[in-house]
């Protein structure tokens, strides 16, 4: 028995080696140099469709990390159902089923609203799976609950409804702040040389471009897609049994989830109310009073991310800096009574002329005899240039790096920290803004600093720093680096890392509480019966301060309008910047008038 057993086993071994050495065969005989051509074409036709025979592909889902607000709603990342196809042999032989599947396809041509012919002409030229999309429309097809039912009684071959990752919510307008992703191949063999040739990382894959997509990417990349696998033969006909398998990473604490400061809906209302308006170019910022987290960050023109190869500027006007005008008239103040050259009492004579720089009051006849309260209420230039000629410039530059001006301002970190194994910084395309040219051949006389108390000349300054420069009155010279992310959470729920709220260093020092007071009550002044007085009406008292600067785009005069200001003005709890950039020079202040409605927005939308 037992011998009869091992021949036996002998046996299929041998039959077993033959049909390896036969495939083996097949595989590596050259075609060239056999007796039979027939039978040297048969094999290497064999071979050409067992390297057509393979798995065919269709990412789903990249796997990379989405944002919430500050109350989870989800700003990016929505699930929807499209339509997939798959490249599969169309050419039927059984006359019966091939009736059956005309029949399915003119149903699907149907409820996809395209002839027949045109819906069997793409499928045919499928080299690889692909979403169905309409027209020049850059997103996969959206299936409607009807459209499901539909297609799943057609039981048609090669074609799925599919469960599709939607990066950008269909409901909401994109966000310059958290920004796009995009192809970027030199940039990932630059960058990432390593996962690349690990094959962590692939050439064609998504990665950020620009915001938190882009500061965070290598947080956001994820463990990997999830796609879904067709097998066919190589005639393009399904291998049965395989069918449609979906493959996932498998890994619980991915994707990640980024918790920002955003309040979505508020940032979305006064979206549409700027849009109404409209605001064709510039910024509004809304901060929290207290800490400075970014409520909301507003940048016009939109950003459009599925359409970014269309010839638009799409940067982040919010961390871009502008010519402020008047509105570093606040600087301007706190450095003169920090340096103690004039004080509240101190009175100036206003004709409307300086008298020397070219230099004029925006009022015609001038204010007379006018107070340092007055002079800022009132917005005139003749008080301002008065009390910069009192000043050096490294005092009007030591108390602009106080307030947080002429550096970046977000948040960031200049060491590793938690899983951050370098410095982070939040907003990277985040602008620092200036006082004075950084050569040191610039000499800064009577006339520039005249010219630079006022917001002009060199001057520049970004919409985020006139709002934290508020924040930072309010809370008595203390500056905040304001944060746009709370903390970033693995797909579980488990806290990966918390960003908390904190104030710049005061290594140069920080200005008096006192000051802070008195520019405080000028703001005050200023929408009470000074150049905000059109805005002292809403549901919120308020104060601020406006600005125009003088500037030239393209060869024409322009100007740059600005209000940066707080509400409640008894209890502040918000701070507001508006920026409407480029405007007419004779046009009324847009920023004057939207940072009134944007207020009462907030002021509705918090009772």
């Amino acid at each position: 028995m037992k011998r009869r057993m091992a021949v036996i086993g002998l046996l299929f071994l041998l039959i077993l080696s033959g049909f390896i050495a036969r495939l083996a065969w097949l595989q590596l005989t050259p075609g060239y140099g056999q007796k039979n051509a027939a039978a040297a074409m048969s094999r290497s036709s064999w071979k050409r469709m067992s390297v057509m025979q393979r798995e065919r592909n269709l990412v789903l889902d990249s796997g990379r990390g989405d944002f919430v607000d500050r109350y989870n709603k989800p700003i990016t990342g929505e699930t929807y159902y499209t339509l997939a196809l798959f490249p599969v042999n169309m050419d039927i032989r059984d006359p019966e089923q091939a009736r059956i599947r005309k029949q399915a396809v003119r149903k699907l041509a149907g409820m996809l609203r395209v002839s027949e012919e045109e819906l069997v002409s793409r499928w045919k030229q499928l080299r690889e799976p692909t979403f169905w999309h309409h027209g020049k429309d850059k997103l996969p097809y959206r299936l409607t609950e009807k459209e499901l039912e539909e297609l799943a009684e057609l039981h048609l071959n090669g074609v799925r409804a599919l469960p599709y990752r939607n990066r950008y919510l269909a409901a909401f307008a994109a966000k310059q702040a958290i920004g796009y992703i995009s192809q970027h191949p030199e940039h990932l063999e630059m960058a990432y040389s390593k996962e690349l040739e690990s094959g962590k990382r692939k050439k064609n894959e998504l990665i950020g471009g620009s915001g938190l997509e882009k500061s965070l990417d290598d947080y956001l990349h994820g463990a990997g897609a999830t796609s879904v696998s067709y097998f066919t033969d190589g005639r393009k006909g399904p291998l049965l049994g395989l069918n449609y398998r979906i493959t996932e990473p498998g890994n619980p604490y991915y994707p990640l989830q980024v918790q920002t400061t955003l309040d979505l809906e508020l940032q979305n209302r006064i979206e549409a109310y700027i849009d109404a308006k409209p605001l064709k170019e510039g910024a509004v910022v809304v901060l929290d009073a207290h800490n400075g987290d970014i409520v909301a960050m507003i940048s016009r023109p939109q950003m459009e991310p599925l359409h970014l190869d269309d010839d638009k500027e799409w940067a982040n006007h919010a961390i871009q800096a502008a010519v402020p005008g008047s509105i570093f008239k606040l600087v301007t103040e706190a450095a003169a009574l920090e340096a103690g050259v004039t004080n509240e009492k101190e009175r100036f004579t206003c004709t409307g002329e300086y008298g020397k720089y070219g230099l004029s009051c925006w009022k015609e006849g001038g204010h007379g005899t006018i107070s340092l309260r007055e002079g800022l209420a009132q917005s005139c230039n003749i008080v301002f240039a008065t009390i910069a000629e009192r000043l050096t410039a490294q005092q009007l530059q030591r108390t602009a790096a106080a307030l947080g001006i002429g550096k970046q301002a977000g948040w960031h970190s200049e060491r590793s920290f938690g899983p951050f194994h370098h410095p982070l910084r939040l907003l990277g395309e985040e602008e620092a803004g200036r006082l004075f040219p950084a050569s040191a051949a610039v000499k800064t006389d009577g006339g520039v600093m005249a010219q630079s108390a006022i917001g002009q000349r060199d001057v520049l300054m970004t919409p985020l720093q006139a709002a934290n420069l508020v924040v930072t009155l309010l809370n008595h010279g203390r500056v905040m680096e304001p944060r746009l992310v709370k903390e970033i959470r693995y797909a579980n729920g488990q806290r990966m890392v918390s960003l908390p709220a904190k104030s710049v260093a005061a290594k140069g020092g920080r200005i008096r509480p006192a000051t802070a007071h008195k520019l405080l009550r000028g703001m005050e002044a200023v929408v009470d019966h000074g150049t905000g007085r059109s805005i002292r009406r809403g549901l919120w008292a308020v104060a601020g301060k406006s600005g125009t600067a003088e500037i030239t785009k393209a060869g024409a005069p322009r100007v740059n309008q600005w209000f940066t200001g707080y509400g409640p003005a008894k209890k502040p709890r918000y701070v507001v910047a508006v920026l409407a950039e480029n405007r007419p020079p004779e046009s009324s202040n847009q920023a004057t008038e939207l940072f009134r409605g944007v207020m009462d927005i907030i002021a509705l939308y918090t009772r």
